[in-house]
């Protein structure tokens, strides 16, 4: 059974998976309060799927880009667990946990989340035989150049408030992803964790590293 966590952002998230079920899911707003919402909810989910710690096999975790102190916060947690058990441990990008959920496209897919001060971090993918690839890692940028970086009809998803998709939904090049598909969720994280450990691909707790918003260059 696979632990995954997800605290890169304000938008947290727990699954537990069996490698056929996701046995339980909560994704919730946390305003700041990982810390002290965390062990909580990991202690309900086992408690919601009748399971203990002792039956993982596996730890998965959002690997970012993210806010610094959530990151962390999740590390910790999925490292430590790892730790006590002696099992393998996946991080996986956070916005390749989104990127994952999204249909089939012809056009290219930008994944966002908010990176704070009016800045986002943003992935370019493209749909391959294998699902959608990252062209390469996350670009930090304001928002206000989101629109700029769009040089033809995009799909775009992720963190879209109410303000963003107010100034994007002028630009005729981008086709902005329902509010529904907009959520990470922390069962898809599980399931590509799942398929990483499987290949014998996991990591080494002491190795695995959060990956921190870039700078704006």
């Amino acid at each position: 059974m696979l632990l995954a966590i997800d605290t890169a952002t304000n938008m947290l998230g727990l699954a537990l998976f069996d490698g056929a079920e996701i046995l339980t899911e909560s994704v919730w707003y946390s305003d700041r309060h990982h810390t002290t919402e965390l062990a909580p909810e990991v202690a309900l989910s086992f408690r919601r799927a009748g399971a203990s710690q002792a039956e993982l096999t596996a730890i998965a975790v959002a690997q970012g880009p993210g806010s610094y102190t959530g990151l962390r916060i999740g590390m910790a947690l999925a490292k430590g667990l790892s730790l006590a058990h002696n099992l393998p441990i996946v991080g996986v990008p956070t916005l390749d946990i989104l990127a994952a959920s999204q249909p089939q496209r012809e056009e290219p897919m930008l994944a966002i989340l908010k990176a704070g001060r009016r800045r986002v971090a943003a992935v370019w993918y493209k749909w391959t035989r294998t699902g959608w690839t990252a062209r390469k890692g996350s670009k930090t940028l304001p928002w206000e150049e989101l629109a700029g970086e769009l040089k033809q009809t995009t799909y775009i998803c992720g963190e879209l408030d109410a303000e963003a998709r107010e100034a994007l939904k002028s630009e005729a090049l981008a086709v902005l992803a329902p509010a529904y598909m907009c959520v990470r969720r922390p069962s898809v994280l599980a399931e590509l964790a799942w398929k990483i450990a499987r290949k014998g691909k996991a990591g080494d707790p002491s190795k695995l590293a959060p990956i921190y918003l870039e700078p704006i260059t």
